[in-house]
């Protein structure tokens, strides 16, 4: 069975796991400190991803959210 993720994937959650214990690692678009670790290993993820490293796809996330309660506002 081939491995789910390449080297180069490990290589670049390896530096973003560093960065986030040295208190370096800042997220891209609010530029805040990240003190996660499922927050570094997904940008570790997403710049190998960018970067050509071999990887599943992201999993898809539905367009818009489902409609909650939709039963409870049925009229008789």
């Amino acid at each position: 069975m081939p491995r789910k993720y390449g080297k180069k994937a490990g290589e670049k959650v390896e530096r973003a796991m560093h960065e986030m214990n040295e208190g370096k690692l800042r997220s891209g678009r609010s530029g805040k400190k990240v003190t996660s670790r499922k927050q570094a290993v997904a940008i570790g993820l997403s710049e190998a991803r960018k970067a050509g490293g071999r990887m599943p796809s992201p999993k898809r996330t539905a367009s818009r959210p489902r409609k909650r309660g939709a039963a409870k506002r049925r009229t008789r």
